[in-house]
């Protein structure tokens, strides 16, 4: 079958996550995805997180989750043989890809106007942290700052403790998954009107439009959201988190009909909440209505009633009951495991290096008739330089005089990196 995006050419110059997992997803769909990096390699590469147990030299997991089946070209734009080659490179590309920051791009002769002169087809589509315009277009970001500035991080955790992180870096990603829409859009915008344009997105952006429906609410009402711990700011009644007997969790959300909620409450020991006026609807039970001090009552019988029972105890109960709407909070391990992920396909094996087969998540996009496919493993630093290069006319002698120089100067940094860490480690 085909692929959507057969035929599609992506040059990407992208660290981190959210440019390249932006990459990823065109490239499950078929387009060629070219990554320029530069001598050292995308820092993520070297990137194993908190605790790491694997071999020596395996790539670091954030870079193998939203890098697999591209080709790597390393490449030092700070060179004149460098930038003729990225020149080349975008000469034959549908997308420019980037998550470099604007100063940069400009002075390396790469920047949106310039390319667009040469280019008049050429989508060039930049994501970073707070947007294209204003005093911060240019302000360093990870995950944690744009979720500060976006206000996800003030409205999670408990009211009478400081604000919380979420668990996972959801703004990168979400940046990302809005880039590969927009991306999209400009492609099909390009099919119907024959011109390239400029896409931008930001981890900003994304937190906003991840909270539309709160920040619309506080716009509408001017209210003042409290943080709520296990439960949702603007949601009354007992939707929420519930630790059990075992130290599980249960998700409660939702009860849709009076038998299931007469159910519940019997098998929950609060028999008197079956009768209780305040809950005899959905919409009740969701919060309409209610006052806090309701609220504070349901969730606190709520938190009494599932700390009696091991989580198993309520999974054996909520799986015979399709009219209320539950979950088992689940750890990532867990969902690496579980039946409903793995019967759709939404993980996939990769292998590397030192470390062998892991599994990663998949495409996540089914269609019916051009649908993508996952295309292979991460790629090595460099591995496509020759051949890429060799097909765009350059000679043997430019590719190695290329090649050479990376290598030299990725040993000079790695070896200063060594330095320094030595350096730290004898004064600790």
């Amino acid at each position: 079958m085909p692929e959507p995006l057969e035929g599609i050419t992506v040059i990407e110059m992208t660290v981190a996550v959210q440019g390249p997992a932006a990459g990823l997803y065109l490239r499950d769909m078929g387009a060629t995805v070219l990554k320029v990096e530069p001598p050292l390699g995308d820092p993520s590469r070297y990137t194993h997180g908190r605790y790491n147990n694997t071999p020596a030299g395996t790539v670091g997991p954030q870079y193998a989750a939203v890098n697999r089946g591209k080709r790597s070209l390393c490449i030092d734009l700070k060179t004149q043989a460098g930038l003729e080659a990225m020149q080349a490179l975008i000469a034959t590309a549908d997308i420019f890809l980037t998550n470099y920051r604007h100063a940069a791009l400009e002075a390396l002769g790469l920047g949106y106007d310039a390319l667009k002169a040469q280019h008049p087809q050429l989508i060039y589509a930049m994501v970073n942290g707070f947007g294209p315009k204003g005093p911060d277009r240019d302000k360093a970001m990870l995950d944690g700052v744009a979720a500060s500035r976006g206000g996800l991080i003030h409205h999670t955790g408990y009211k009478d403790l400081e604000p919380a992180l979420p668990g996972a870096i959801v703004l990168d990603t979400a940046g990302a998954m809005q880039l590969a829409l927009a991306i999209m859009t400009a492609l099909f915008a390009r099919d119907r009107h024959g011109t390239g344009q400029l896409v931008q997105t930001s981890a900003l952006g994304a937190a906003l439009w991840l909270q539309q429906w709160e920040l619309t609410h506080v716009a509408l009402t001017q209210a003042d959201l409290p943080r709520s711990g296990n439960h949702h700011p603007n949601i009354a009644g007992f939707y929420g988190v519930y630790r059990t007997l075992d130290d599980g969790a249960i998700m409660l959300a939702q009860v849709m009909d009076q038998e299931s909620w007469d159910r519940l409450c019997i098998f929950a020991d609060m028999l008197p909440l079956s009768l209780d006026p305040r809950f005899q609807t959905p919409g009740q039970r969701l919060g309409a209505g209610l006052t806090d001090a309701d609220t504070d009552e349901v969730r606190a019988a709520f938190k009494t009633a599932f700390g009696r029972k091991t989580t198993e105890a309520w999974i054996e109960f909520l799986s015979q009951e399709p009219e209320i709407i539950w979950e088992r909070v689940n750890s990532w391990k867990d969902v690496l495991e579980d039946s409903q992920a793995l019967a759709n396909d939404y993980f996939t094996e990769i292998h590397l290096e030192g470390a062998g087969a892991c599994q990663t998540v998949g495409n996540l996009v089914q269609l019916s008739e051009t649908p993508g496919r996952v295309k292979g493993n991460p790629p090595s630093l460099g591995e496509a330089n020759r051949e890429i290069l060799q097909g765009l006319g350059f000679e043997a002698e430019r590719i190695e005089a290329i090649e050479r120089h990376a290598t030299t100067v990725r040993t000079e940094l790695l070896a200063e990196l060594q330095r320094i860490a030595d350096e730290a480690a004898g004064l600790k």
